[in-house]
């Protein structure tokens, strides 16, 4: 690979994470927001909760089309639609005389976030091969990475002016949103124009650079590759599809019910503040330093243990907060929300390798619908067991089910693909 490629490719990388970190202040920063709109607007708790609700559900499920037209097409026309889209959902918020108008807005930012997400956290998939778990979590550490910086911003100046300063943040996704989409590539339509990853070798014969597997790098054969429907037909499609309804059920379950977590076991208004900080913080670094590890030792091997030890870590939140040991508890749920991450930057390099680069977007993001099932899990069925058994017990059960979830992924072995499978993928385009 030569130096400019390679060169390139982090660039792409750094573009892609700003991206990312753009796309998550639609889910970050909404908890910011959401007072300062109930003051203009009046509305219930039940009624924000549901703009929320609106926004994951779009932002999950449009990155499926998404993806399949990022496979077909390339990146830029879809980083312009949302870029557009982006600004268009906090100009919308910045100005909504009615909740409904509210609805509208966050979802349609919602369509632009999950557009965004699919774009940049497939792009490390399209340009490694080595590298890829660390490139992967660079990009994927920003989606909340990026809102950790932004919401002392946004706090401090909501309340003073607070259509101007989602006028300016709309503005702000909306420029990283256009500048990327001037651009970024993909490999495939990158070879097609005047640099090409050919390169000659001593005997001046033309090369492709080749991955691990024989096909070429960052630009798979249509034939080599299958759709998500093709891929449905396989055992590992629904364990990565359970893993990520676990992670992200007990991801939100632990995100969302925190201060009520830690204030339900007897513990201090100021420890429930250090640990929505320390999730924050722990989230970021997992996935960085694991999906940078699981280049070295496995990528279902890091993905399996680093859940295995989420749970574990949630146990021990739940033993030692109960018996009022504030200091530990902090450790053990910034362990957990540490050990959790990782799955979201290994897992779209996973889901690349076994069903094939050339459509890793569309496979990936059919499999990140889980998300929607698994913030049902984390909203209303959290609510529901609270209620029911007690914040201790609700935990537990949060524990057991992501040490399952680790098992699972620990099963994860390529996928065995053949020609009637290579058919079938071709029929459901």
């Amino acid at each position: 690979m030569s130096r400019k490629r390679s060169t390139r490719r982090w660039l792409f990388v750094a573009l892609g994470a700003a991206v990312m970190g753009g796309a998550g202040t639609y889910q970050f920063v909404w908890s910011s927001l959401s007072a300062a709109v109930s003051a203009r607007i009046p509305a219930s708790q039940t009624a924000l909760g549901t703009v929320f609700t609106l926004f994951v559900v779009a932002q999950t499920l449009v990155q499926l089309p998404a993806g399949s037209i990022r496979d077909r097409y390339g990146p830029r026309k879809l980083l312009f639609a949302a870029a557009a889209l982006m600004f268009a959902g906090y100009a919308g918020l910045g100005v909504a005389p009615t909740l409904p108008v509210v609805y509208a807005s966050y979802a349609i930012g919602g369509l632009g976030a999950g557009i965004a997400y699919t774009v940049a956290v497939n792009t490390p998939v399209k340009w490694f091969d080595e590298y890829r778990g660390l490139a992967t979590g660079i990009v994927s550490m920003a989606y909340g990475g990026v809102s950790f910086v932004v919401i002392p911003l946004v706090r401090g100046a909501i309340d003073a002016a607070f259509t101007r300063t989602l006028l300016l943040l709309g503005v702000a996704v909306g420029i990283v949103g256009l500048f990327a989409a001037g651009l970024l590539r993909d490999p495939s339509s990158e070879s097609s124009g005047p640099e090409s990853s050919t390169t000659t070798d001593s005997s001046g014969t033309d090369t492709t650079e080749t991955d691990s597997a024989g096909a070429p790098s960052g630009s798979d054969d249509a034939d080599d590759a299958v759709g998500w429907r093709t891929a449905a037909r396989t055992w590992q499609f629904w364990v990565f599809y359970g893993v990520m309804v676990v992670v992200n059920g007990v991801g939100l379950m632990l995100i969302g019910q925190s201060v009520g977590f830690t204030t339900g076991l007897g513990l201090s208004a100021a420890t429930a503040t250090t640990v929505a900080s320390i999730i924050a913080l722990a989230d970021g670094g997992g996935l960085l330093v694991l999906a940078g590890l699981s280049d070295r030792i496995g990528e279902e091997r890091t993905a399996g243990a680093s859940l295995v030890l989420c749970g574990v870590a949630l146990a021990g939140a739940v033993a030692s907060g109960a018996r009022g040991y504030a200091s530990l508890f902090v450790v053990f749920v910034g362990a957990a929300a540490f050990f959790r991450s990782p799955v979201f930057a290994i897992f779209p390099s996973l889901v690349g390798r076994y069903y094939g680069e050339a459509r890793s977007s569309e496979n990936y993001a059919a499999i990140y619908t889980a998300k929607v099932p698994g913030g049902v899990f984390g909203g209303t069925v959290t609510g529901v067991l609270i209620a029911t058994v007690g914040w201790s017990t609700a935990f537990y059960i949060g524990a057991v089910l992501v040490v399952g979830a680790g098992v699972g992924a620990l099963s994860l072995r390529p996928v065995q693909t053949d020609a009637s499978a290579t058919s079938d993928a071709s029929r459901s385009t």
